[in-house]
């Protein structure tokens, strides 16, 4: 053959790939996985917020003070530590996808199961039920994503399964307008929203069809056999990993504690008056003000990939976490002014929450094959089970005299920057292939 025609046809081959669209590139079979992250991270949010919507008329059914609220919010995140531990574990031994289906079930059933509470003791059950879901969800959805999708693809791949948890967030904030808004159920139509909590598990079944495991795990365990595969806690807390895993978990801590401590308060902040530090709407007026926040926020995680790619993504991280610094203080002392309040919260959502989609990508990369689906569910969560204590922690603060939710807020500050801060004690591998 001439070598002419072999070079011009090199040339012709690479102008075609270079204008092919990136998601073109990307098969059925990794959109299918990432469609079934996407709605089963859209879905936990969904049954974990409806308790955030739902905490006015839980505060006067029961007669809990911002405290007890707290602590049952901390007792739903602490339990999505245990989840990450437990299904991360699951999820190397027998397989992504059934992990997957299993966090799905386990969330659903316990929003069903709070619908029945007659205690605080018996809501506390369940909500520390389906934080075990929550975090089980995301350990193995991530893990699933990351090891399926081109390493030149896994950062947007990350950001779009990310984006998922505000389209959850705005779902449950319709949901708790619609159902909390009817007269006829008076104080007991929390009870109703978390029955309507219980259709994600019918998602399983779609999952269970058509989505199948990475090849790369197929791979392994065909080669190696699951009882032969290696402790993976003590592969991540040996000797080699417990250096990383532990700079993993403090970044974790010190992320979660930020977001937490503002995301889950900002729907009580909007619908508490005005003279406990509040805004001074309603559950149903302020439905619009958090929309605007989690469009926002939508927006924050679908991009986050995307900038990552032309910025670095440690450098887009740190963006993200400084620029959350100084604006939820702002946000939270504009209570007696809406208009701003509606202006602000698409930008705070934004920063505040898109920096998650660093996460997933990001920790897949730091962790051995083998054990990558544990490191990554327990690093993570216990970083979460740390940053846990944000929700208690501010509402304990906003009941001191003199301060309130809204003032409150302004204490995560510290904790956005002393992430940013802590993200580059840890390697970046972005766009590297996964040890497989």
């Amino acid at each position: 053959m001439d070598p002419r025609l072999a070079s011009a046809g090199a040339v012709v081959a690479h102008a075609a790939a270079v204008d092919t669209p990136w998601y073109r590139t990307i098969t059925a079979q990794q959109w299918r996985v990432l469609i079934a992250a996407k709605f089963g991270w859209m879905l936990d949010a969904m049954d974990f917020m409806l308790y955030a919507m739902a905490l006015g008329q839980l505060r006067t059914y029961f007669g809990f003070d911002d405290a007890t609220a707290g602590v049952l919010g901390t007792a739903t995140l602490v339990m999505s530590g245990v989840g990450g531990l437990l299904f991360g574990y699951i999820a190397d031994r027998f397989g992504r996808t059934r992990a997957l289906m299993g966090t799905i079930a386990v969330f659903s059933l316990a929003s069903l199961g709070a619908a029945t509470s007659q205690t605080v003791v018996q809501l506390l059950f369940w909500r520390a039920l389906l934080g075990i879901g929550m975090g089980g969800e995301w350990a193995s959805g991530a893990v699933l994503v990351s090891e399926t999708w081109p390493a030149a693809h896994r950062n947007k791949a990350i950001s779009i399964m990310q984006s998922g948890w505000a389209l959850g967030y705005i779902l449950a904030a319709v949901l708790a307008a619609a159902v909390l808004g009817q007269p006829s159920l008076g104080q007991t139509g929390w009870r109703w929203l978390f029955v309507v909590g219980v259709a994600p598990a019918l998602f399983t079944l779609w999952v269970r069809r058509h989505v199948e495991e990475p090849a790369a795990w197929t791979r392994r365990q065909n080669a190696a056999g699951s009882d032969s595969a290696p402790n993976p806690f003590g592969v991540i807390f040996g000797p080699t990993l417990l250096g990383r895993t532990i700079r993993i978990i403090l970044l974790g801590s010190a992320t979660q504690f930020a977001y937490w401590g503002v995301f889950f308060w900002i729907p009580a902040f909007l619908a508490r008056p005005l003279a406990q530090g509040g805004a001074g709407m309603t559950v149903v007026s302020s439905l619009g003000w958090i929309i605007a926040v989690q469009i926002g926020a939508y927006l924050g995680y679908l991009t986050f990939g995307f900038i990552a790619d032309r910025l670095g993504r440690l450098n887009t991280f740190v963006l993200f976490m400084v620029t959350s610094a100084i604006l939820v203080p702002f946000y939270g002392q504009m209570a007696r002014n809406p208009t701003v309040l509606l202006l602000l919260g698409p930008v705070v959502g934004y920063f505040g929450s898109g920096h998650f989609s660093m996460f997933g990508g990001f920790l897949a990369e730091l962790f051995p094959a083998e054990v990558r689906a544990t490191g990554q569910g327990t690093s993570y969560n216990i970083g979460r089970m740390a940053g846990a204590v944000a929700p208690f922690t501010i509402g304990a603060l906003a009941t001191l005299p003199g301060i309130g939710i809204g003032l409150a807020l302004s204490l995560t500050s510290a904790f956005f920057l002393l992430a940013a801060a802590l993200t580059f004690t840890l390697p970046d591998r972005s766009g590297e292939p996964l040890d497989v």
